[in-house]
C-alpha cells in the first residue's frame, strides 16, 4: 500500500474547515478526529477498487547489443490481466549507467488490454548493463491511496567497446593495398613472396630486375632492343597475430577519461581489423593471473565480433599481473614464428620488472611488439613552471618520463620494439608499426 500526494492534500485541504467548525462549537478535537478518521475510510474504500498490480503481465523488447556512446530504442510492453482498469505508475528499475531517458511511465490500462512504454538507451559504460525488476503503483478511482508491487522483469543489454579507432583504417588499408600490389605505385613492392613480372619503370629497385627474363623479352632479333623485367613481391600471408591485454590493476589507471584497459581494446580492433584484411590470423587473450577472455581461430567479420563481445564485460583486477604465465599462453595458440604484441603500462620499473624478465622466452621465437599509453598531462606539465607548486609537478613529470624511457630502453635491449602514444594516438600508431613489419618482410 502507499499514499498518494493527492490523499496528503486532500486532508489538509479538510482540516481548515474541520477546524473552524470544531472551534465554532467547542468541538476542535473531535472534530478533527472525526475528518482523520473519514479520509481514512475513504482511503481504505479507494484502495479496495484499485486494480491489484499482481495481476500485471510485463514484456521486454530490447536490443540485444549496443556501440558505446551510441543509442537505441527499447520497449516496456505492460498488460492488465485483471478485471479492473489500471490507474497507476510504472518504474523501470535500470541502472544508471544504462542511460535510460525515462524510467516513470504513468499509465491507464483497461482490463484486458495492453500498454506500451517507449524509451530510449544511451549508456555511457561499457558492459552489461541490467535491470531487474518493474514497480507497479495502481491507484485507486479517487487516486488517494495505491497498491504496489515490485514484479520480477530481468533485461540486459550488452554495451559494446566504441571502436573508435575504426576511423584510421580506410587510410591504412591503402598503405596495405599499396604493400600488396593492388594499386599501381612507383616503387618495388614490399615483402618476400615472389608476386609476378612486370616491365621496369622509372623509380623501380634496380635489385628488382630479373635478368633472365629480360633476355627472354628481347623484341628484335639481335636482341637490340630489350625491354627490361623486374621482378614484384607481395608481403607474406597466413601469419599468426597474437594480442595480449594486460588486465592487471595498471590498465584501470585513467589518461584522458578512459582507462588503459579500454584504449587496449581501442588498439586491439583495429590492429586486428587490418591484419585480418591482410590475410593474417589475429588471436587474443586478456590476462592478469588468469585468463579473463580468449577469441582464437575467427577470421574475417566474425573476428571483430567475437573480439567486442568477449571485451564488452571485462574489467580492470587490482592484482599484479603474472608475466610468467604469458609465454605458456601464447606456445598454447601458436607454436610458429608470430607478432606477439603486448598491450601493458611501461611507466614505471618495478611495475615492468616481472615483464623484462619475462620478454626473452618470447623475442626468442616472436617478433614482439610492447604498446603502451602515455599520460599527455605528464608531458605538458613539464613546462609549466610557474610556481613552486608547478615546479615541483614538473620535476616529478620528468621522473615519470624518465623512468618510462628506461623501461622502453630495457625492452629494446631484449629485441622487443616499443609502440607509445597518447589514447588516440597508440590504435594508429600501432597499426603503423605493424605495416612497417610487414613491408620489411619481418612477419
Amino acid at each position: 500500500m502507499a499514499v498518494t500526494g493527492r490523499f496528503v492534500l486532500f486532508v489538509l485541504i479538510g482540516i481548515v474547515p474541520v477546524l473552524a467548525f470544531g472551534v465554532l462549537f467547542d468541538a476542535g478535537g473531535a472534530s478533527l478526529a472525526i475528518w482523520l478518521l473519514v479520509s481514512i475510510l475513504l482511503g481504505v474504500l479507494d484502495l479496495a477498487f484499485a486494480a491489484s498490480p499482481r495481476t500485471v503481465g510485463v514484456e521486454r523488447t530490447l536490443p540485444s547489443r549496443i556501440r558505446l556512446g551510441e543509442s537505441a530504442d527499447a520497449r516496456l510492453l505492460v498488460t492488465n490481466n485483471g478485471s479492473r482498469t489500471l490507474r497507476g505508475l510504472v518504474r523501470d528499475a535500470w541502472q544508471p549507467s544504462a542511460g535510460a531517458n525515462r524510467t516513470r511511465f504513468p499509465m491507464t490500462i483497461p482490463a484486458g488490454e495492453r500498454r506500451a512504454a517507449d524509451f530510449t538507451l544511451v549508456p555511457f559504460r561499457r558492459g552489461e548493463r541490467r535491470t531487474s525488476q518493474v514497480t507497479v503503483r495502481s491507484n485507486g478511482p479517487l487516486g488517494l491511496w495505491a497498491r504496489q508491487a515490485t514484479l520480477s522483469a530481468p533485461g540486459a543489454v550488452r554495451v559494446l567497446p566504441p571502436f573508435n579507432s575504426r576511423r584510421h583504417l580506410p587510410s591504412r588499408l591503402t598503405r596495405l593495398r599499396e604493400l600488396d600490389g593492388r594499386t599501381s605505385v612507383m616503387v618495388r613492392g614490399q615483402g618476400t613472396e615472389f608476386d609476378s613480372i612486370r616491365e621496369y619503370v622509372r623509380g623501380d629497385d634496380v635489385r628488382s630486375i630479373d635478368w633472365r627474363a629480360t633476355a627472354r623479352r628481347s623484341s628484335g632479333p639481335d636482341g637490340s632492343a630489350q625491354q627490361v623485367m623486374v621482378r614484384t613481391w607481395r608481403p607474406e600471408r597466413d601469419r599468426r597475430v597474437v594480442i595480449v591485454i594486460d588486465s592487471g590493476r595498471t590498465s584501470a589507471a585513467r589518461v584522458q577519461d578512459e582507462t588503459r584497459l579500454d584504449t587496449a581494446f581501442e588498439a586491439s580492433l583495429l590492429l586486428a581489423a587490418l591484419a585480418t584484411r591482410a590475410g593474417d590470423r589475429v588471436d587474443m587473450f586478456s590476462y592478469d593471473r588468469r585468463v579473463r577472455a580468449r577469441v582464437q581461430g575467427a577470421v574475417g567479420a566474425e573476428l571483430l565480433s567475437r573480439m567486442v563481445d568477449a571485451m564488452a564485460p571485462l574489467e580492470p583486477d587490482l592484482i599484479e599481473t603474472d608475466w610468467t604465465a604469458v609465454p605458456s599462453q601464447v606456445r598454447s595458440i601458436s607454436s610458429q614464428r608470430s607478432l606477439v604484441v603486448i598491450l601493458t603500462s611501461i611507466e614505471s620499473a618495478g611495475a615492468s620488472r616481472a615483464l623484462l624478465s619475462m620478454l626473452p622466452q618470447l623475442t626468442r621465437r616472436h617478433v614482439v611488439v610492447v604498446a603502451s599509453v602515455v599520460d599527455p598531462e605528464i608531458l605538458a606539465s613539464t613546462g609549466q613552471r610557474g610556481d613552486r607548486e608547478e615546479v615541483y609537478r614538473a620535476a616529478a613529470a620528468e621522473r615519470s618520463l624518465l623512468d618510462g624511457e628506461r623501461v622502453a630502453a630495457a625492452i629494446r635491449q631484449l629485441g622487443a620494439e616499443v609502440v607509445t602514444g597518447a589514447p588516440a594516438d597508440l590504435p594508429p600508431a600501432l597499426a603503423d608499426r605493424y605495416l612497417a613489419l610487414k613491408a620489411a618482410g619481418r612477419l
